[in-house]
């Protein structure tokens, strides 16, 4: 079950910080909407990491697509050669 809580909380950020740990996120609302999220730094990097991995698949993929940034059999043997 998702831990929210009101900004407000935040006055006692002491509580607000023991309630977050890896995969279990606090989410704060504002005027009853949800507004921010604390995560766990070690979260925070595991998703900035999937990111930018993902990115890169987005990007390798519609180079596939397009037919951009291929390589020749010659050209591969040239840069192995090196």
């Amino acid at each position: 079950m998702p831990n929210i809580k009101p900004v407000s909380d935040l006055r006692n950020y002491n509580e607000v910080l023991r309630d977050i740990s890896v995969g279990e996120p606090v989410f704060l609302t504002k005027n009853g909407r949800g507004r921010y999220v604390i995560i766990d730094i070690a979260e925070y990097q595991k998703q900035e990491a999937t990111m930018k991995l993902l990115s890169k698949l987005a990007e390798a993929e519609k180079a596939i697509k397009t037919g951009d940034e291929w390589l020749t059999t010659a050209d591969v043997k040239a840069e192995l050669e090196v």
